[in-house]
């Protein structure tokens, strides 16, 4: 049984199934992570998604994952980078009407890394950016990322097999010459970061709380 969402959210297609998560004590912002592709069968409940929100709530982040459009209970059809950008802004929407004025890291795994990359490099209310499993070998169109001006963590497999490493460092050192960028890499590690979850969550949640803390 396909396990359901406990938020809905507007969308111009109907809506967007999602999962809101609070941290114990004081919010010290929120966060949204955006799942893999759903062709491929990404949803919010990828094992990667679930463990970078649990990243970051240990951060202190109220977080929402949730599905793209035709994806579980959320209406509407895939329709690629464009819808999934739509999807990505009608989220940010949603959270920041909800929480106004807080701070908010933006993250995704996959397609869902690029689809958060191209919306929150000029979206203000983003403060920074995470990208998981970048497919830098199936996308290759990110010269975008040469005007991104907010601190960006890219988590990856040196064993990735939608997104070369080499390829991968090339993209960091361009983008590092324009903006606070890190790069975390797990050895014997494909793109689903089998055996390495635990390590994926615990370095998000280092990044945003070092982050937040030197705002």
């Amino acid at each position: 049984m396909y396990p359901k969402g406990n938020l809905f959210i507007p969308a111009s297609h109907g809506q967007l199934e999602a999962i809101l998560k609070e941290p114990h004590g004081d919010a010290k912002g929120i966060g949204i992570v955006c799942h893999p592709h759903p062709l491929g069968g990404g949803t919010m409940h990828n094992k990667v998604v679930f463990r970078a929100a649990a990243g970051l709530v240990d951060a202190g982040l109220i977080t929402l994952r949730f599905n793209f459009r035709g994806v579980g209970a959320s209406t509407g059809e895939h329709s690629e980078i464009p819808g999934g950008i739509e999807d990505v802004e009608t989220v940010i929407d949603h959270m920041t009407s909800e929480y106004p004025d807080t701070d908010l890291t933006l993250a995704g795994f996959s397609f869902g890394s690029r689809t958060a990359m191209e919306t929150g490099i000029d979206d203000p209310r983003v403060a920074r950016l995470i990208s998981i499993g970048t497919p830098v070998d199936k996308y290759q169109d990110y010269g975008f990322l040469l005007k991104l001006r907010k601190p960006i963590l890219f988590i990856h497999g040196d064993s990735d097999e939608f997104g070369a490493l080499d390829n991968l460092k090339r993209l960091v050192d361009d983008v590092a010459k324009v903006t606070d960028t890190e790069l975390v890499t797990f050895t014997n590690c494909g793109h689903f970061f089998d055996e390495r979850l635990d390590q994926l969550r615990e370095a998000i949640k280092d990044w945003v709380i070092k982050n937040i803390d030197a705002k």
